[in-house]
């Protein structure tokens, strides 16, 4: 694991969607993780660590 991944899991911890955005963009991914955001913080940190590390 890189330091980058480990900054951007940090992020992601505190604010999801940035974690995400940093990582890939206005994509999918950024709309998939700011929805499970506003509907609940864990449930969009879960997936901002998921898919910053599935690669």
């Amino acid at each position: 694991m890189s330091t980058a991944t480990c900054v951007d899991i940090i992020v992601a911890i505190l604010l999801p969607p940035l974690g995400v955005f940093l990582k890939f963009g206005c994509k999918a991914e950024f709309w998939i993780c700011l929805l499970l955001t506003i509907l609940g913080y864990i449930p969009g940190i879960i997936y901002a660590i998921y898919a910053i590390t599935k690669d």
